[in-house]
Formats: C-alpha cells, sequence, structure tokens
C-alpha cells in the first residue's frame, strides 16, 4: 500500500517531477500549483501529503546542475538566497497546520568550488514556544526551524563561516527574528551558532529578536561589517518581558564586527544609510 501511494504521488504531480534533468520552466509550473493547492486546503492530512510533493520537486531541484545559475520567478512561498561568495544556497518554506503550528523545510547546498558536487543537506524544524536557546550551538538533528532570507559569508583565519538573517513566525501572538552563524564541522556536519556575539558583558551564540506578531521590525545588513535591527520595548509598562507585548520603538541597535567579534552597540543612527 505504501508503495502504491508513493508512486500515485509521482504520478499526481508530474510523470518527471523525480528527474533533475527537468525544465525549471515546468518544475516552476509544478511548485505554484502545489502552493496553490497548499493554501486552498483546510485538512492537515491533505497539507503534510502536498508538502511532501514540494520536498520531492525540491531535492531534485537541490541536486539539478543548474541550482546555482537559477531561482524561481514569482514564487512568493519559496525563499531562495545564494551566498555572495556563490558556494552556498538556502531553500526554505514554512508549513502552518490548523492548530497554528509552523513546520519549516530547509535545504541547504554547499559546494566547495564551481566544479564540485554540491552537498545537499535537508532540515525539517517546528516552532517551539521556548525561542532558541543564545548559550549553545544546534545541529541536523535538532534544528529550531526558521526561514533565511539573506545571507553573508565572513572569513576568519581558518575558515569561512555564514551569517545568516531568519525569520520564525511563531504563532499567532509572537514573532522571531534570528541572526545566525553557520560552520561545517570537520566531517561536513552542519553547526548552527558560534559564540561570536559580544552583548554587554555577555557572550552568544546567536541572536533572538522576539516581539509581537502585530508589530513590523527591520533586521538587515547595511554592509558586511554591520546588521541593524529595531530596538524593541514593550508598549506598556505593566507588559515589561512578555514579548507578546513588544515592538520597535523607532531607534535602531546594530551588531558591528570589530577585531574578530560581532559587538552590539545602540541607538545606531542610519538615516543616512537607507
Amino acid at each position: 500500500m505504501k508503495i502504491f501511494l508513493f508512486i500515485l504521488l509521482l504520478v499526481i504531480i508530474h510523470p518527471s517531477v523525480a528527474q533533475t534533468d527537468e525544465k525549471p520552466s515546468q518544475i516552476s509550473v509544478n511548485l505554484e500549483n502545489l502552493y496553490s493547492r497548499l493554501l486552498k486546503s483546510s485538512d492537515d492530512e491533505q497539507k503534510m501529503r502536498i508538502n511532501d510533493s514540494i520536498r520531492l520537486i525540491i531535492s531534485g531541484y537541490a541536486a539539478s546542475d543548474t541550482v546555482f545559475q537559477h531561482n524561481f520567478e514569482n514564487l512568493r512561498y519559496l525563499g531562495q538566497i545564494t551566498s555572495p561568495d556563490s558556494l552556498l544556497k538556502i531553500i526554505t518554506w514554512n508549513l502552518i497546520l490548523n492548530n497554528g503550528s509552523n513546520n519549516y523545510n530547509l535545504y541547504i547546498i554547499k559546494r566547495t568550488s564551481p566544479d564540485v558536487q554540491s552537498r545537499i543537506y535537508n532540515l525539517n524544524g517546528e516552532f517551539s514556544e521556548e525561542p532558541p536557546r543564545t548559550d549553545t550551538t544546534y545541529s541536523e538533528t535538532d534544528w529550531y526551524g526558521a526561514l533565511y532570507y539573506d545571507v553573508r559569508p565572513v572569513a576568519t583565519d581558518d575558515e569561512t563561516l555564514y551569517l545568516l538573517l531568519g525569520l520564525d513566525f511563531g504563532n499567532s501572538l509572537i514573532t522571531r527574528k534570528i541572526i545566525e552563524v553557520l560552520s561545517f564541522s570537520d566531517k561536513d556536519s552542519l553547526i548552527f551558532g558560534r559564540e561570536w556575539f559580544m552583548k554587554g558583558k555577555a557572550m552568544i551564540y546567536r541572536e533572538v529578536l522576539e516581539y509581537s506578531s502585530t508589530a513590523v521590525t527591520i533586521l538587515r545588513f547595511v554592509n558586511n561589517n554591520q546588521i541593524v535591527f529595531d530596538h524593541l520595548v514593550p508598549f506598556s509598562p505593566e507588559h515589561a518581558n512578555d514579548r507578546r507585548y513588544y515592538g520597535p520603538d523607532y531607534s535602531y541597535d546594530a551588531y558591528e564586527y570589530r577585531n574578530g567579534l560581532w559587538r552590539l552597540r545602540t541607538n545606531v543612527d542610519i538615516r543616512n544609510k537607507e
């Protein structure tokens, strides 16, 4: 029965979906149709089946020879970013179920040079009421889940690390934005996090910004040495320490890369940098 359902799934999507030589234009049409069905579906089991179909397509696309030369156009629900050194590509999307939980799908495609076959990592994460910790690393097996929307390589003395900016839609009350560090072990395993951020007198592995889902905030690279974001405050004093009621006060903070560390600087003037 399981084999029959798997074959049926392939036929429903497209007879050549599993092949990596399918034209990107046709893959784009397939994905657009699946995302449309995903939005219209009200049944969680059906949503999961559709999401499995999307994963099947992306798996084939990630293994194709053109993945670093091509980006899908007009696919609103599929995130695609490529690092400026063209050695890392990240594809993400999320699945929202009826209980409001967010499930995150992540593909990381890494190559050491344009002529070397890429290594593909396929991860899943799910929203947790507890935010990602700032005092530890994560791996492929316990990744917290996020949509990454920007990436910058940072060369150190012995390796190249990748800074990621991510978004976790959380639930109906809270949203998170994340500054993350991605590196690779000697065995090429993924490592999320690095004790690299100086926040006051504390050293942390990543920055996690939590705020009300009704608020709009920025988190972006100004250049390779500065990351700017909104300073977050409670809407009223009685909501202090309850991140569901935090939002921007229209001042800005930044992490600036100096002497090998990302150092927090508060009340940054960004008016001339917009």
